[in-house]
């Protein structure tokens, strides 16, 4: 286009450009000269023709405008004319759509004008610059009328006051009269006041009258104006709002321009397709997208697999210089086993299953300031705010733990997998799956007691049972084993680090999450990401997860890359978006998934990788050709009245649900949570302060016991209490550093936990509090003797 790139339009702008026009099949798109004026599309051959001959114009008052594509358009008033339209560039189409929605608007408006107030103003459409100045003028002297209306309301009511004071006066004197010659000239005076007050009552009765018809007369004009400009303000934003979006869009595809495969990139093929000839050939292509390229800095792009790849050829291509895939028997045996996995077809279910609560409690609506307790905490960690419940869920960080099980049926097909790298694709969904809880749960679950327990004992319904256990307060850390009879172990430690930043908190997990499967061996683990809820002080508390996972499979050498994309107002990209790329020892990239952490995640298969062009900052990004993508996990729906019962899950609404046999320390025992459930917040609130009260009472006690018996140093050295301590043994040396030894022991480090020991894990190198054993032996015996008291 060699024309200069026209304004932006305006409110009342005649708009002229070139676009193309759809005319046949045979000729195709042409080019022709478009002019907007006046709420009238029309449009010529060229330039020179606009003096003479119109080839056809469209009326924007009764126009339905459509957006077919990124640079495709229809106009269509009902039938009669449709233009099917095309832009050079994006940029260019939406400026013609915003031209064509502000025109569309005015022309309803002026119609609907001339409508209402029959002869006050022209019949004819005015030009840009007399409309506004007639409609500028007629309010102007309307206000005017109205102003001097108001003047004579005050003028009369003066008068009114005065006439009826001295009337009132005149009344006052005629009473206090007795029969005397001047009670006719008293009548007389009182008659000619009585006269003057209703002169001036009628004065402002007609004045009155004449400002109400006038008022009515316009209110209804006015209200029309009102709603058509609020409209139109609408109308704008929503044009910043999709300007703004495409100015980043633009900003970075000029950053690092996307890479197609050579059979996408001729700009003359999908203008029209054979079918509907009205540019569907995009729709095509988003057919066959798997995803579109990540935030900047991209790594990787994908892009559809060549049709080969697809057909059972048996043949291996290799194309520009890049990786081939497997063979196309592999592929399909894969893709087929990684799909469907099916169960085995064993009777499980011998027993009864238990049917489970599916409503707790509805929510109280308890009103809090939350600014009034947190003004004080900020930069302090959240586990050392005094909460009260009303900013809870009644759940423990335990019961939250253990929520990570809800799609355990991952692990279950995991276990199943042939091929590690299957494998891993299922666990890297699995560790996706444990973050959907979240996306509605703005409440903050109970800091689990020193010592506190849960169990979940799922072993006849769903084939696994877990255990968690509060090892350590400050830091706060739990400790969760999970067995399954399906052939795989689960075993984590998180300890949460949390900062309050003002108007938003910063939940960091420290720890490992690691997965054992026993036919395999294989050994996998990966930590999890930052969680963070904004809107702490003011509008509506929202969540995002945000960093990058490495699954990490230590018997092969697999690794599996997660990226949780952080929320963007400016991105194109669908919200809570997730991609990953598993790759085999080598480096090998075999799998690519991507989807959403509150949704579903998706999985294909790579065929062939190549280095594509530069992204951001020089860095090379590299081009996927994968088969389609398959469905690898969804969410499961809430259940009715999620809304009124904290967001929970299906899971979520049972792990609180009172079971007989249970340690005394687990958290369904705990009152204050169970008060919190029932709707009794006061006095959970009451209940939560003096568990707090008992376990301080207790750590002191400890503290005192631990410096008592390091007060000798042969004890300190020797003392079993210390042998978990951070503190060197050789530090302890005389009895004047037993207050040194005091500040130490304060640690939670030196609490002995009663479920779980620490294990120095070789395959990761990581420390971790593991599943020591005895507890569900213990509760077959219904022995409990060992369990401290803490609730």
């Amino acid at each position: 286009m060699s024309e200069p790139k026209p304004p932006t339009p305006t409110p009342g702008d005649t708009y002229k450009g070139w676009l193309f026009k759809w005319t046949n099949y045979i000729k195709g798109y042409q080019r022709r000269w478009f002019v907007l004026s006046n709420g009238l599309l029309s449009y010529y051959r060229s330039q020179a023709e606009m003096g003479h001959t119109c080839r056809g114009t469209i009326n924007l008052a009764t126009a339905n405008i459509a957006v077919e594509d990124s640079c495709n358009f229809v106009i269509s008033n009902g039938g009669a004319q449709t233009y099917h339209l095309k832009a050079s560039t994006e940029v260019e189409r939406q400026r013609w759509i915003t031209a064509l929605e502000l025109a569309k608007a005015k022309a309803v408006h002026m119609q609907a004008e001339s409508d209402d107030s029959g002869d006050e103003c022209p019949a004819a459409p005015p030009s840009s610059g007399q409309g506004g100045g007639c409609r500028n003028l007629e309010i102007q002297s309307t206000l005017r009328t109205l102003g001097s209306k108001v003047e004579d309301l005050n003028t009369c009511n003066d008068l009114i006051v005065k006439h009826g004071s001295a009337l009132q006066r005149s009344l006052s004197e005629l009473e206090a009269l007795r029969v005397s010659g001047d009670v006719g000239d008293k009548m007389k005076q009182v008659t000619e006041r009585a006269t003057l007050f209703r002169i001036t009552s009628n004065a402002m009765i007609n004045a009155c009258r004449d400002f109400l018809s006038l008022a009515q007369s316009h209110s209804k004009r006015w209200q029309k104006a009102l709603h058509s400009e609020r409209d139109q303000r609408i109308r704008l934003e929503e044009t910043l709002e999709q300007l703004a979006k495409q100015h980043n869009h633009l900003e970075r595809a000029f950053r690092g321009a996307t890479v197609l495969p050579s059979s996408f990139s001729n700009p003359a093929l999908g203008n029209k397709g054979g079918v509907s000839g009205k540019g569907d050939a995009s729709d095509e292509d988003d057919d066959n997208e798997f995803f579109d390229a990540m935030e900047d800095p991209a790594e990787f792009i994908t892009v559809p697999a060549d049709p080969k790849y697809h057909r059972r050829s048996g043949s291996n291509a290799s194309g520009f210089s890049c990786e081939t895939g497997m063979d196309d028997q592999s592929v399909n045996f894969d893709e087929l086993s990684l799909a469907s996995n099916p169960e085995s077809p064993q009777t499980l279910e011998l027993e009864p299953v238990r049917q489970r609560r599916t409503r707790i409690p509805d929510k109280p609506n308890y009103y809090l300031n939350l600014w009034s307790i947190m003004k004080n905490c900020i930069g302090k960690e959240l586990s050392k705010i005094p909460m009260p419940v009303n900013f809870n869920e009644p759940l423990s960080m335990l019961q939250r733990l253990s929520e990570d099980l809800e799609y355990y049926e991952l692990l279950d097909k995991a276990a199943k997998c042939q091929s590690s790298l299957e494998q891993m694709c299922y666990v890297a969904a699995f560790t996706v799956s444990s973050y959907s809880t979240t996306v509605h749960r703005t409440g903050k679950p109970f800091n689990p007691l020193l010592g506190e327990t849960f169990e979940l004992d799922r072993l006849k319904d769903c084939g696994y049972r877990s255990l968690c256990e509060q090892v350590s307060h400050h830091p706060p850390a739990a400790a969760h084993h999970a067995l399954s009879e399906k052939g795989w172990t689960l075993r984590q430690e998180i300890t949460l680090a949390s900062k309050f930043r003002g108007k938003y908190l910063s939940i960091m997990p420290l720890g490992s999450i690691q997965c054992l499967f026993d036919k395999s061996e294989n050994h996998y683990s990966w930590k999890k990401v930052t969680t963070t809820v904004h809107n702490i002080i003011v509008g509506k508390l929202w969540i995002d997860q945000s960093g990058e996972i490495d699954v990490v499979n230590h018997k092969t050498g697999d690794r599996c890359h997660l990226k949780f994309a952080p929320y963007s107002y400016f991105s194109r990209d669908v919200p809570r978006k997730v991609t990953g790329v598993v790759t085999d020892k080598d480096g090998k990239a075999h799998y690519v998934l991507s989807g959403t952490w509150d949704e579903k995640m998706e999985f294909s298969r790579i065929m062939q990788s190549s280095k594509g062009e530069n992204g951001t900052e020089g860095k090379q990004r590299t081009v996927y050709q994968t088969l389609k993508a398959k469905e690898i996990w969804k969410k499961n729906p809430l259940p009715e009245g999620a809304e009124n019962m904290y967001f929970f899950s299906s899971l979520a609404l049972t792990l609180n649900e009172s079971e007989e046999g249970v340690a005394p320390t687990d958290s369904r025992r705990r009152p204050d949570q169970r008060m919190m459930e029932d709707g009794r917040w006061d006095e959970a609130n009451a209940e939560k302060q003096k568990l707090e009260e008992k376990q301080r009472i207790v750590r002191r006690e400890r503290e005192r016991e631990f410096v008592k018996a390091a007060s000798t140093p042969e004890e300190a050295v020797t003392e079993d209490s210390i042998n978990d301590s951070p503190l060197k043994t050789d530090g302890v040396e005389t009895g004047t550093e037993a207050s040194e030894v005091s500040d130490e022991s304060a640690h939670p480090d030196n609490y002995q936990a009663m479920w779980f020991d620490k294990f120095d894990d070789p395959a990761s190198g990581e420390t971790l509090h593991v599943y020591k054993g005895g507890y569900w032996e213990a509760k077959e015996q219904g022995s409990w003797d060992m369990c401290p008291e803490i609730f």
